[in-house]
């Protein structure tokens, strides 16, 4: 097994997808919904004819296994949100797929996501939610997410923010990454992808934990609402990422005056 080192000095800001992609000025006034039925009716096709291959290629690439999505079974009907860490690109677009199916999963995404020229559309089809890149065009994008949880939609976040490669901890994320199902009362369900040992081909395999629902207490004002869901997503992910056993990646803390020394 050929590992690597990675130094971090931010655990919140830090991101090493290096995907180098030149990202674009979305608008403010971004449209989150096709506005034609063709389109509508062509997007809740694509999702169909593509979960076989999305699952193909999850049992592939990484020989995926999910544990605990019957726990999902009685709430797809009326939506909730699902969390989960954020450690691989197409893998982390494509799970949350299966847990969703037969219903689409709504994937809150960078900007990076739907900068590529020619495939804008099809992100978007395939159930892309774009966070905005500008202050005031995050008005537009609160009110598209809060249409999601009241048309009873599945939506998907990942409140680390940014990729690590093969990490095997969870890193810190903040009560505020639990706004939305804090102020619209869904459910949250936490997903936590480890990195386990093949028992007979060399390398890793992903095993994928679901958990919850962890419900907001309604009772609270909402800022102690927001943290008791941070919390309980947050602990649930941590206990599951105990099951990691393969690490390739080594990510040392190395404060920024020393990276800026080094």
């Amino acid at each position: 097994m050929k590992e690597r080192t990675i130094y971090y000095s931010d655990p919140l800001n830090d991101d090493f997808a290096g995907t180098d992609i030149n990202t674009v000025t979305l608008p403010d006034d971004y449209k989150y919904f096709p506005k034609t039925a063709i389109r509508r009716g062509f997007a809740g096709g694509l999702n169909f004819a593509i979960s076989p291959i999305i699952l193909l290629l999850q049992q592939t690439v990484y020989g995926e296994k999910i544990v605990g999505r019957e726990k999902l079974k009685g709430y797809r009907k009326d939506g909730f949100f699902l969390y989960g860490n954020h450690t691989r690109t197409m893998g982390d677009a494509y799970c949350p797929n299966l847990l969703a199916f037969p219903k689409k999963a709504y994937i809150v995404a960078s900007a990076d996501c739907f900068s590529i020229k020619g495939i804008r559309r099809v992100v978007e089809d395939l159930g892309g939610i774009a966070l905005p890149t500008t202050t005031t065009g995050y008005k537009n994008y609160s009110q598209a997410i809060k249409t999601h949880a009241e048309k009873g939609h599945i939506v998907t976040l990942y409140p680390e923010a940014h990729i690590w490669p093969q990490y095997t901890g969870i890193r810190p994320f903040k009560p505020a990454t639990l706004h939305y199902p804090a102020e619209s009362g869904k459910p949250v369900f936490t997903f936590t992808t480890t990195w386990q040992k093949r028992k007979i081909l060399p390398g890793a395999r992903t095993v994928v934990y679901v958990d919850g629902p962890f419900m907001p207490d309604m009772d609270l004002p909402m800022d102690k609402r927001k943290e008791a869901l941070r919390d309980a997503a947050f602990n649930a992910m941590t206990e599951r990422a105990k099951n990691n056993n393969y690490e390739k990646i080594h990510y040392v803390y190395r404060p920024k005056e020393d990276v800026t020394k080094a």
